[in-house]
């Protein structure tokens, strides 16, 4: 065999699909999700005899597949009927009532929002959603600032099951007495993935993503192994991504376990290079964070007065929404106790990889 004859020619890849590595893939059957799934077609079940729907709270850390689920079951719904309008609205950017009325208004494809209010508006989304029944889906429900849109659905669409996702259960629990009661939400924990699913997870993409046979079996149980240890697909889906790459980079025929571990070496790279963009004050207050991970945000903010920090209160709990919604960090609300609410502060060991 040639020298040149392992090496990958200009006009050939690794990859079959690389879309199918991207977290919002949807791929034929979501695995292990399969009871989640059942949970959800139940509330939604009742739409179907011209019934109001059941409400409920998906909760979960990240990377364990309940957008991927809900997304699934929408799909599903929407080659089954008609009769059922299925809306999905990310809320990490329409945050507040007038920005999900208009993402309805977009979704329904009515286009005449200019020097409209956000009554005006979601009368006209009233008339069109209550023509049949409706399920909404709030993802990252936990970003919105106000919840004004939930009053509305609540008192003005007749038949509709509300699906909210959010990676903590405790944001439920401090919303207004009236809005609970009414939504009568029932309650859906997603769990991490054990190891095994996993593994069974990324084998799956696999088969969508890449050349049959270009992985070396070493090489995919390394990057497996390591995306066990993280407990997040989304990382994983992130080395299996990037190990191909670098073997295309260097034009192997095959994937290797040192592309994998150049791979995994990116993660803490990219983390390195995000954290790099962040001025003075913002890095001050994430290694302030990361020295003291888990603590409640009134003594983070004495250790940062005492550390010379020179902000007051509120520009301090600026800076930590700022570092959580860039996912430099994780915030939960904690109920109860002789505080009454307060904010646990957590240091995030994987920042969000935007390549995913």
């Amino acid at each position: 065999m040639g020298v040149f004859d392992s090496m990958l020619k200009d006009n050939e890849s690794l990859f079959m699909d690389p879309i199918a590595l991207d977290y919002d893939f949807m791929p034929k059957i979501v695995p292990y999700r399969e009871k989640e799934q059942q949970q959800i077609a139940i509330c939604i079940k009742p739409l179907f005899s011209n019934r109001n729907g059941k409400n409920i709270l998906i909760h979960g850390p990240p990377g364990i597949g309940k957008t991927v689920a809900v997304r699934h079951v929408i799909k599903e719904l929407e080659e089954k009927t008609d009769d059922i309008i299925p809306i999905y609205i990310n809320t990490w950017q329409k945050n507040t009532t007038y920005k999900i009325v208009i993402e309805l208004c977009d979704q329904l494809s009515y286009k005449f929002t200019h020097n409209k209010k956000t009554e005006e508006l979601f009368s006209i989304v009233q008339k069109d959603l209550n023509k049949k029944s409706v399920v909404i889906c709030f993802d990252e429900i936990d970003k919105v600032e106000d919840l004004d849109f939930l009053y509305m659905l609540l008192e003005q669409i007749y038949r509709k099951t509300i699906i909210m996702i959010t990676n903590y259960k405790s944001w439920a629990l401090e919303m207004d007495e009236r809005i609970k009661s009414r939504l009568a939400l029932e309650f859906l924990e997603f769990k991490k993935y054990n190891p095994p699913e996993i593994i069974g997870i990324l084998r799956e993409r696999l088969k969508y993503a890449f050349v049959p046979n270009v992985w070396q079996p070493e090489a995919f149980n390394q990057a497996a192994k390591k995306t066990a240890e993280i407990g997040d697909v989304r990382t994983g889906l992130y080395i299996l991504k990037e190990s191909g790459n670098i073997a295309e980079n260097r034009a192997s025929r095959k994937i290797e376990i040192k592309d994998v571990e150049d791979a995994i070496k990116k993660i803490s790279e990219i983390k390195v290079k995000k954290t790099s963009t962040l001025k003075d004050d913002e890095q001050f207050v994430l290694d302030l964070i990361k020295n003291n991970s888990g603590k409640k945000i009134g003594d983070l903010y004495t250790f940062y007065k005492e550390k010379g920090g020179e902000g007051v209160y509120k520009t301090f709990q600026r800076k930590v929404d700022f570092l959580s919604k860039n996912k430099f960090i994780s915030t939960e609300k904690q109920m109860g106790g002789t505080e009454g609410t307060t904010t646990i502060v957590k240091y995030e060991r994987n920042a969000k990889l935007d390549e995913y």
